[in-house]
């Protein structure tokens, strides 16, 4: 198994959350998406970019306006529609719980008991997170 193919998949499952994220704050153009996605280290391409925005556009997660470039052509601005501001508050939500879960496996000690205390798997909040596509 390659280290790549595991961060490359890892990066893609955080890609719609980071795209929603951005548009949260301001209208963007694709290539301003592209460029400050580039800045947070996470490199995406035209080619993998719009077909996602399209796929978020036939969600009704967010939704575009056309604006005149005096640098050619209008551009496309891209911006968050009211569902796509509660799916993302979602995402957020979720996003936050998986961290929280990772955190935790991270720091548990190496060995597992084999043999819990009864009581101490009674109190344990058990919380299913979603699976990729779900939410």
């Amino acid at each position: 198994m390659e280290i790549e193919n595991s961060i490359s998949q890892m990066r893609k499952g955080v890609l719609d959350f980071c795209v929603l994220s951005l548009l949260s704050k301001d209208d963007l153009y694709a290539s301003d998406i592209i460029r400050k996605l580039k800045e947070s280290k996470l490199i995406v391409v035209e080619g993998t970019l719009y077909p996602l925005l399209n796929k978020l556009k036939n969600g009704n997660l967010l939704n575009y306006r056309w604006e005149e470039s005096t640098l050619g052509p209008p551009r496309k601005y891209y911006k968050l529609t009211p569902e796509g501001e509660l799916f993302l508050k979602e995402l957020e939500n979720s996003w936050s719980d998986l961290v929280t879960t990772v955190e935790h496996i991270k720091s548990s000690p190496a060995k597992l008991k084999l043999n819990p205390n009864p009581s101490d798997v009674e109190n344990t909040e058990i919380k299913e997170l979603p699976i990729s596509g779900e939410v």
